[in-house]
């Protein structure tokens, strides 16, 4: 599938020459707004990499922030693995490509399309692929919504249109049982928050089997699946079994989990809370690793 729509994406440049580019791809509710600062004001993943000496994109999905050139009903997985592909295919050299959440299963779809353009994956509490993601109980069903439980939340949701985020979706599935979200910054990050196609939220949770599936193999492309302890929508096993999937696809797989003592504490958004630059760090750092 193709996308002719226009994809906006803001680009950090480092002082020098660019050792790499990093493209960073927010997940479900979110914009890109959500790597350049944090909800309580301190500087984003993004001019964290930059200053690391990363040339970095940041875009909207289609449908999505300043990306809204596409009607919600006609936005589908596969429609924004074709806008990020045709970004991909844009850049002279591989990239990294870091997606987070509901972007897992892009990124997964990416590597095993564009691995030759593609350097390393690092997936932040990536949403599985449709390939081990099991479909979701459907608890009521009429022509306007649908209500399903997921595999740990329970959703409502539009048979078309946008989905809006609540604040008790911000609450329970974005911060969670975080004890590493920065105090008094929740209505700065509500703020953020942004509507999602319905039928790509859908998708996400699987419903009629609709999510990506991935084909491979996926030669041996070093990729990072990294995990907040206390996610509530993530257990250990849960970003394992994707792990594990990449793996047996064929590319090199480190799944960090975060219950040591210096990173206890962190749920979805590893991006906003108050250790932040520490984990782009680690990230820049494992980054470092796989090109030694």
């Amino acid at each position: 599938m193709s996308f002719s729509g226009s994809l906006y994406y803001d680009e950090l440049l480092p002082d020098g020459p660019p050792a790499a580019t990093a493209v960073l791809v927010h997940g479900g509710s979110l914009t890109g707004a959500c790597y350049l600062s944090t909800p309580d004001g301190r500087p984003g993943w993004a001019p964290t990499f930059a200053a690391r000496g990363y040339r970095v994109l940041v875009p909207d999905w289609p449908g999505t922030g300043r990306s809204a050139t596409i009607a919600p009903d006609d936005v589908t997985g596969a429609v924004v693995c074709a806008a990020l592909a045709r970004l991909l295919e844009e850049q002279e050299a591989p990239v990294v490509l870091v997606v987070h959440s509901m972007s897992g299963p892009f990124g997964f779809r990416l590597l095993a399309t564009h691995s030759a353009r593609l350097s390393a994956l690092v997936a932040l509490a990536p949403g599985p692929p449709g390939d081990i993601q099991p479909e979701p109980t459907v608890l009521r069903s009429t022509p306007g919504e649908l209500e399903i439980q997921g595999e740990y939340l329970r959703w409502r949701l539009p048979r078309s249109g946008l989905w809006w985020p609540t604040e008790a979706f911000a609450r329970t599935k974005m911060i969670g049982a975080s004890t590493r979200f920065p105090s008094g910054s929740f209505d700065a990050f509500r703020r953020q928050l942004v509507p999602v196609p319905a039928g790509l939220l859908a998708e996400r949770q699987n419903v009629d089997g609709r999510q990506l599936r991935t084909t491979g193999p996926v030669p041996g492309t070093p990729a990072l699946v990294l995990t907040g302890d206390h996610d509530t929508d993530h257990p250990r096993e849960a970003d394992a079994a994707t792990a594990r999937w990449l793996t047996d696809l064929g590319a090199t797989v480190t799944h960090r989990y975060l219950d040591d003592p210096a990173h206890t504490g962190n749920g979805h958004l590893l991006m906003s809370e108050d250790n932040s630059e520490e984990l782009a760090e680690l990230v820049i750092d494992w980054l470092t690793e796989q090109t030694r």
